[in-house]
């Protein structure tokens, strides 16, 4: 695959870093580390994005994400891993993602509705929002994954 952009980031800086600056809002807004990496990871995984899903996993794993937990994420509606609080955050997650389809529907957000403050459900919307945007630039502009596991930034 070859790159369609050197780097989004050096093109755009400002919207760049006002996406990084959500990021560091989002990080900071009260949800949980390992429940925002889930989603990101998720997401990321409905829309292809392998830059994404390399840096997620590899961030989830270094904040002690079991392997077992990031290969049945696919299939998370079959596991017995995942917390009531993780479904809703993924049923959320991929309702939000595949919008076209789902309308957000009120069956989805009942099961938000019950795991999560208002607060809470406006945060992990914008987490979600902010992980298809970066999908969209990473396979839009084909970015690349590193080769190896460690995660590099944009």
């Amino acid at each position: 695959m070859t790159p369609r952009l050197a780097s989004p980031a050096k093109a755009a800086p400002d919207a760049y870093q006002a996406m990084l600056d959500l990021e560091q809002t989002i990080a900071a807004g009260g949800l949980e580390h390992s429940l925002l990496e889930l989603v990101k990871i998720r997401v990321s995984q409905i829309n292809g994005c392998a830059y994404c899903l390399h840096m997620h996993a590899a961030d989830a794993r270094k904040a002690g994400e079991r392997e077992v937990r990031l290969h049945l994420l696919a299939a998370w509606r079959e596991s017995s891993l995942f917390s009531p609080r993780e479904r809703a955050a993924l049923t959320w997650a991929e309702s939000l993602t595949r919008i076209e389809q789902t309308q957000a529907s009120d069956a989805d957000y009942a099961v938000l509705k019950a795991q999560f403050t208002e607060t809470e459900q406006v945060n992990l919307t914008f987490a979600i929002g902010a992980i298809n945007v970066w999908n969209r630039l990473a396979v839009g502009f084909r970015s690349a994954h590193p080769a190896g596991p460690s995660r590099v930034a944009a």
